[in-house]
C-alpha cells in the first residue's frame, strides 16, 4: 500500500468514526450565508447550554447545503443516525432542541427540515427529499454542507484526489480527451469546450505555462463561486491541478476576489494542508509532476473577471483587458501559453475523472452536458445555492425548488446572467436552461446568477440598476463602452423621471447597439442585454413611462406621489413619528396629511402603516388613481 493509500484509509476511519460514533456530533452551518443569519450567537448558546447540561458533544463547522433561507442552520447527529438538520433557529429555541434531543431523546420532529443519508430517525424525512432539494443533481456541491472544509481528511474520506492520483498515471493527451468528449463547457459564462481550452495551450509553444483559477465572481446577486470555496475548497483545487497537469503547467493561480475573506482563508488553508502530503509542490505523488499554487486577491474590479484584464492584474499592471488575439492560450501570464478557468469549471474536473465522461455526459442536453450551480435570489420563497441539470425550465426552478413567487404575487421576469445577462419574461418561464436556448432568448448563462422579480417590479428601474453597475465599473479603456454607458443611462434615467420622448427610445436602441458592437472585451460587448431584452419583452412599460409618465409598478418615485385615505386614517400617528423629513402633519385620532412639497418618497410611511388601517396608499402622480 502506497504512503497516500495509508493517508486515504486513516481518513476514511476518522470521517467514518466522526459519522457513526456514539458522542453527539453538532454541524455549524458557518459558511457566509450562516455568519450572516447569526450562526456564531447560535454556535455560542450551544456550548454554553451544553456545558450546563454537562453533554460532552464535538462541535463541526460545515459549509453551506444550499438552503439559504433557512439560516441559521444546524445538523445534530446523535447515536449513530443519520443527521437531523435544524433551520432557521434563534438562541431562544437552540436550549429548548438541545434538552429535548440529547436529554430526553426527542428530536423534535417538528422543527426538522430533514435527516442526511445513513440510518434514519423514525418521523423525519430525508433531507433530499426536501421540496426545495429534490429536484437538484448535486455534483459540483455533493461535499458542500456536509464535510467540514477545513480538514483535507474529510475530502479524502469522500473520494478526494481519486481523480488526481488516476490522471497521474494518464498521459496530458488522454486527460484532455477524457474533458472532451465529457462535453464539458466552461462554467464561467461563454460556454466553451473546456477540453478544447487546455488543448489550445498544451499544444503552445513556450515555457512555462500557467494554469489559473477565476474567482473573481462580481456579479450582483451570485455567489456560486463563493460557496463552493467556502465549502468545498479542495474540489476546486483538485481540478486546478488536474488541469494543469494537462495543459503542462508549473505554476497556478487562485484570482480570487478580496471581499470573500473566509474563501480565500478556507483556501489558504487547504493549499497548507496538500503541501503537507505532497498534492502540491515537487513530485507530487511520487510522479515526475511538479506545480506551485498561489491565491491572488483582487481588489474587487468587476472587469478582472475578464480574462486579459485578470492576468494583467496578477501581473501587476492596472486591470483592463487588451484586444484578443493574441489569446491566453498563445500569450498569456507573461507572453507565455496559459489557461483560464472558472471555480465551477474546475470543481467539476475531478467529478469527470472520477465518475468517467459517460456518467458525466448522460446528464444535461445535447449540447449542453452535465449540470450547473446558480444562485437563486430576489421575489422567490426559498432563495439559496441550488444544482440542476443543464435543461431544466426556468419554471421548475422558480416554482419547484424556488417554491413560487413571495406573498402570492404574481411573476414578471428573471434575470439571468447578471449585468450582462438579460430579463425572461414570465410568458417565456417553459425555457430550458441551456446555453443555446438562454442566447436565443437573448441573455446568457453567465456565471449562473438568476433574480426573480415580481408584479410590483419596475422594469425600467431593473434596466436602470443593471447599467448603474455596468458603467460604474467600466474601466474606461474603449470609448464606446466608457462614454455609451453613460449616454444610456441618461437616456433610462430620463424614462425614470418622466421627461423622456419617444425619440429617445430609439436613441437608447441605437446606442446600444454601437456599444454592444464596438465595444474591446465582453463587459461592453454584453452591456446592452438588459437594455435589448427589456426593451423586446417588455415595450409597452417603456412607452407608459414615455407617452403616459406612468410607473404600473409604482416603483419610479418621479412618477408617484404618496396618499393618505382620509377614511381609513385611523390617527395612529406612527407614518408622522417616522418620516424622516416630518411631511406628515395631523392631530392624535384625527385625520393626517402629507405635504407631497416635503415628501421625499422614501415610502416610510407606506410600509409603516398598521395593517388595520393600510390608509397610507402609493399612487399614479398625474391622475392620482389608486395603484
Amino acid at each position: 500500500m502506497s504512503d497516500f493509500e495509508s493517508l486515504r484509509q486513516k481518513a476514511r476511519s476518522k470521517y467514518e468514526e466522526l459519522r457513526t460514533g456514539q458522542k453527539p456530533v453538532i454541524y455549524l452551518g458557518a459558511a457566509s450565508c450562516g455568519k450572516a443569519a447569526g450562526i456564531a450567537s447560535i454556535g455560542g448558546k450551544i456550548k454554553e447550554i451544553l456545558g450546563e447540561l454537562g453533554i460532552e458533544s464535538k462541535l463541526v463547522e460545515v459549509g453551506c447545503v444550499g438552503m439559504c433561507c433557512y439560516e441559521p442552520m444546524i445538523y445534530i447527529q446523535k447515536d449513530g443516525k443519520a443527521p437531523i438538520c435544524y433551520g432557521n433557529l434563534t438562541t431562544k429555541v437552540v436550549p429548548e432542541l438541545i434538552k429535548d434531543f440529547l436529554v430526553d431523546g426527542d428530536p423534535r420532529t417538528d422543527l426538522a427540515l430533514g435527516a442526511f443519508d445513513g440510518p434514519q430517525t423514525e418521523g423525519v424525512p430525508r433531507l433530499f427529499d426536501h421540496p426545495m432539494l429534490k429536484p437538484q443533481v448535486r455534483v459540483v456541491l455533493r461535499n458542500c454542507g456536509v464535510i467540514d472544509p477545513t480538514d483535507i481528511d474529510h475530502y479524502l474520506a469522500n473520494d478526494g484526489y481519486v481523480a488526481l492520483q488516476k490522471v497521474l498515471a494518464m498521459t496530458p493527451e488522454e486527460v484532455i480527451e477524457e474533458v472532451k468528449s465529457a462535453g464539458m463547457r466552461g462554467r464561467g459564462g461563454a460556454g466553451f469546450s473546456t477540453g478544447m481550452k487546455w488543448e489550445f495551450c498544451a499544444k503552445a509553444s513556450g515555457s512555462p505555462k500557467y494554469m489559473i483559477c477565476n474567482a473573481d465572481e462580481g456579479d450582483p446577486g451570485a455567489f456560486m463561486n463563493r460557496s463552493l470555496l467556502e465549502g468545498d475548497p479542495h474540489a476546486v483545487l483538485e481540478g486546478l491541478v488536474i488541469a494543469a497537469y494537462a495543459i503542462g503547467a508549473s505554476k497556478g493561480y487562485v484570482y480570487a476576489r478580496a471581499e470573500y475573506p473566509l474563501a480565500i482563508k478556507h483556501l489558504n488553508i487547504a493549499l497548507g494542508q496538500m503541501r503537507e502530503i505532497n498534492l502540491i509542490g515537487e513530485n507530487i505523488l511520487g510522479s515526475d509532476f511538479s506545480l506551485e499554487v498561489i491565491v491572488k486577491e483582487g481588489a474587487g474590479a468587476f472587469v478582472c473577471g475578464e480574462e486579459t484584464a485578470l492576468m494583467a492584474s496578477i501581473m501587476g499592471e492596472r486591470g483592463m483587458p487588451r484586444p484578443r488575439p493574441p489569446f491566453p492560450a498563445t500569450h498569456g501570464l507573461w507572453g507565455k501559453p496559459t489557461t483560464i478557468n472558472n471555480v465551477e469549471t474546475l470543481g467539476t474536473v475531478a467529478t469527470i475523472i472520477r465518475e468517467g465522461k459517460d456518467w458525466f455526459s448522460h446528464f444535461g442536453t445535447e449540447k449542453s452536458k452535465g449540470t450547473k450551480t446558480f444562485s437563486l435570489v430576489g421575489k422567490v420563497q426559498r432563495t439559496g445555492l441550488i444544482e440542476v441539470t443543464l435543461g431544466t425550465t426556468l419554471q421548475e426552478i422558480i416554482y419547484e425548488i424556488g417554491g413560487g413567487i413571495l406573498d402570492g404575487k404574481k411573476a414578471k421576469a428573471i434575470q439571468t446572467g447578471g449585468p450582462s445577462g438579460g430579463c425572461i419574461p414570465a410568458s417565456q418561464f417553459d425555457l430550458n436552461v441551456d446555453y443555446e436556448s438562454l442566447t436565443q432568448a437573448g441573455t446568457i448563462m453567465g456565471s449562473g446568477g438568476l433574480i426573480v422579480m415580481d408584479e410590483e417590479t419596475c422594469i425600467v428601474d431593473i434596466a436602470h440598476y443593471f447599467l448603474t453597475f455596468t458603467k460604474e465599473e467600466s474601466c474606461g479603456k474603449c470609448t464606446p463602452c466608457r462614454i455609451g454607458t453613460h449616454r444610456m443611462l441618461d437616456i433610462l434615467h430620463k424614462i425614470k423621471t418622466g421627461k423622456a420622448e419617444m425619440k429617445d427610445l430609439e436613441k437608447l436602441h441605437e446606442i446600444a447597439w454601437t456599444v454592444k458592437n464596438g465595444s474591446l472585451c465582453g463587459l461592453g460587448q454584453t452591456v446592452p442585454n438588459p437594455i435589448y431584452t427589456t426593451m423586446k419583452y417588455f415595450e409597452d412599460e417603456y412607452h407608459e413611462h414615455v407617452e403616459d409618465r406612468k410607473c404600473r409598478a409604482l416603483v419610479c418615485k418621479d412618477l408617484i406621489r404618496y396618499h393618505i385615505d382620509a377614511e381609513r386614517c385611523i390617527g395612529c400617528g406612527i407614518c408622522a413619528g417616522k418620516c424622516p423629513v416630518d411631511a406628515i402633519s395631523g392631530e392624535k385620532k384625527q385625520t393626517h396629511v402629507i405635504e407631497e412639497s416635503l415628501c421625499i418618497k422614501c415610502g416610510i410611511c407606506f410600509h409603516s402603516c398598521p395593517p388595520k388601517a393600510r390608509a397610507v396608499e402609493k399612487i399614479d402622480a398625474e391622475v392620482g388613481q389608486d395603484g
